[in-house]
C-alpha cells in the first residue's frame, strides 16, 4: 500500500514539478528522489510498516511475492532513470509530464502485482496502459512516432474490450469479481471457461505473446528510443506479474483446461520472436523481436505454475530489466541503429562495447550471466510439471537461435571493419553502466541475492 500510494502522489507532484522548478536538472533530481522514496516505502512494508492502512475489502492484497517485485521494478526504474533521464529531454518540451506518466505507470504496476479482484486487475492494466499511448507518441516531429501511437491505441483499445468481456462472462458464471478459486470446486461451466479465455487472449496482447504480438515490433521500433527501454522491461514484466496473478490465484485449480494452450501460445512465442529477429536489419528493431521472444520464456512461468516459476519470474524480470535497459542506454547515444552502425565500435569505445557484450550475454542466456540462470529456472519449472518435454526442448533450440543475433552485434563491434561511431558520454555514464554489467555478474553467480528475500 506504501508504494501504490506514493507513486500516485508522486505523479501528481512531477505533473506541477514543470511549473515550480525552472530547471530541468530540478526535475530530474526531485523524479530520481521520489522513486527512491517509493522504494524505501515499499523495502519497510516489506518488513511490515505500513504508512497508510486502508481497508481495500479484500480487493487488494500486498504479499511478499508481490513486494518482491514491486521492488525489482523501482529499482529497475531507478536504473532507468539514472542511465537515460538526461535523454528524454531530447523527446520534447515537455520533461516534467513525461515522469508523472511514468510514475502512473508505476502506480498501475503496483495494482497489477497485488490485484484481488478482477475490476482491480483491469484497472491496474488500464492504468499502465493509457500513459504508454501518450509516452509512445510524444515525439510529435516524428511520423513514425505518431503512427506506433495510433496503432498502439487502436489494438490496446480492443484487448481491453475482450479484457472486459472476459471479466463479464466470469461474473456472469460465478457472480462475483473476488475469489473466483473459491468458486470453482465443481467443473467450470463453458462460460466461465470462455470467459477465462478471454482473459488469456488480452493477457497475451499486454506481453506481446503470440500470436497477439503485431504491436510490437511497430510500436518499438516508433517510439522514442528512450520510452522504448521503459515499455520494453518494466511494462512487459508487470504483464507478467499480472498474468500470472490471474492464472495462479483465480485459474489455478482448472490449470488442465488451459495449460495445453499456454503451451502453444509459448511455442509459437519463441518460435516467431526468435526467427524474425534473424532477418532484421536494425538492432532496435531486432531487440522488440528480441523481447517477444523473451516473453515467450516467461511465458513458461505460466504454462508450470509451480514454486519454480514463480522464483524463476522473479529473476527474469530482473535479469532482462537490467540488461535491456543498459543496451538501450548505449542505443539511445547513437545515431545509426543498423547492425553496420556498430562496426568497430569496440575501438573507439572499448568500454561501452564491453559492457554491451555482458548485457547481450545475458539476454542470449550465457552462463556466469543473470540471464542464464533465469532461463534454467524456468525451463525447470517446466520440467518439475512433468508433462509436454517437446516444449522444454523447442525452448533449448529458440535459445541457440537466440545466440546468433545478440552475437551479430558483438561480432560486428569486434571483427568488423569500419570507422565506429563516436559517441561523448559522461565518465558517471560509463561507470554506472560498469556497476550495472557488474550486478548482472554477480546475480549469475549468486541469483539467491533474490530469490532468498521470497521467503525471508
Amino acid at each position: 500500500m506504501n508504494a501504490l500510494l506514493l507513486t500516485a502522489v508522486f505523479g501528481v507532484v512531477m505533473m506541477f514539478s514543470g511549473i515550480l522548478l525552472n530547471s530541468k536538472a530540478a526535475v530530474r533530481n526531485l523524479a530520481v528522489f521520489g522513486l527512491i522514496v517509493i522504494l524505501a516505502g515499499n523495502i519497510l512494508e516489506m518488513s511490515g510498516v505500513v504508512f497508510f492502512k486502508i481497508d481495500t475489502k479484500g480487493m487488494i492484497f500486498f504479499d511478499r511475492f508481490a513486494l518482491l517485485f514491486n521492488t525489482i521494478v523501482f529499482v529497475s526504474t531507478l536504473v532507468y532513470f539514472l542511465l537515460s533521464a538526461r535523454d528524454i529531454e531530447n523527446v520534447g518540451i515537455n520533461y516534467s509530464e513525461y515522469f508523472a506518466l511514468i510514475f502512473f505507470v508505476l502506480c498501475g504496476v503496483t495494482l497489477a502485482s497485488s490485484f484481488r479482484s478482477l475490476l482491480v486487475l483491469f484497472l491496474g492494466i488500464e492504468i499502465i496502459s493509457i500513459p504508454l499511448y501518450i509516452l509512445t507518441g510524444s515525439d510529435k516531429r516524428n511520423l513514425k512516432s505518431n503512427e506506433a501511437s495510433l496503432k498502439y491505441f487502436l489494438l490496446g483499445a480492443f484487448s481491453t474490450g475482450l479484457m472486459l468481456m472476459g471479466i463479464a462472462l466470469i461474473y456472469g458464471a460465478t457472480g462475483t469479481f473476488n475469489t473466483i478459486t473459491e468458486m470453482n470446486d465443481a467443473a467450470p461451466s463453458p462460460l466461465f471457461i470462455a470467459g477465462m479465455l478471454l482473459l488469456m487472449f488480452s493477457m497475451a496482447f499486454k506481453v506481446s505473446a503470440a500470436p497477439f504480438h503485431f504491436w510490437t515490433p511497430d510500436v518499438y521500433d516508433g517510439a522514442p528510443t528512450v520510452f522504448t527501454s521503459f515499455m520494453a522491461t518494466i511494462v512487459k514484466v508487470a504483464g507478467f506479474i499480472a498474468f500470472i496473478r490471474l492464472f495462479n490465484d483465480e485459474f489455478g485449480n482448472i490449470q488442465p483446461v488451459w495449460q495445453l494452450l499456454i503451451a502453444l501460445i509459448t511455442a509459437i512465442t519463441l518460435f516467431i520472436g526468435n526467427i524474425t529477429a534473424v532477418f532484421q536489419q536494425s538492432v532496435k528493431r531486432m531487440l522488440a523481436y528480441s523481447s517477444i521472444s523473451q516473453a515467450g520464456f516467461m511465458m513458461l512461468a505460466i504454462y508450470s505454475m509451480n514454486a519454480d516459476s514463480k522464483e524463476g519470474l522473479l529473476l527474469y524480470s530482473a535479469a532482462y530489466c537490467l540488461a535491456t535497459i543498459g543496451i538501450f542506454s548505449v542505443l539511445i547515444k547513437l545515431k545509426d541503429y543498423s547492425f553496420d552502425g556498430f562496426n568497430a565500435f569496440a575501438k573507439k569505445q572499448p568500454l561501452l562495447a564491453a559492457v554491451t557484450t555482458i548485457f547481450l550475454l545475458s539476454l542470449a542466456g550465457i552462463p556466469l550471466t543473470a540471464g542464464f540462470l533465469s532461463k534454467f529456472y524456468m525451463l525447470k519449472a517446466a520440467l518439475i510439471t512433468g508433462k509436454y518435454l517437446w516444449l522444454v526442448i523447442f525452448a533449448v533450440l529458440m535459445a541457440v537461435v537466440s545466440v546468433y543475433y545478440y552475437f551479430r552485434v558483438i561480432q560486428a563491434m569486434y571483427f568488423k571493419d569500419g570507422q565506429g561511431q563516436v559517441i561523448e558520454v559522461s565518465i558517471a555514464f560509463k561507470w554506472s553502466l560498469v556497476l550495472l554489467a557488474g550486478l548482472i555478474i554477480l546475480l549469475g553467480i549468486f541469483p539467491n541475492l533474490i530469490i532468498y528475500w521470497l521467503y525471508f
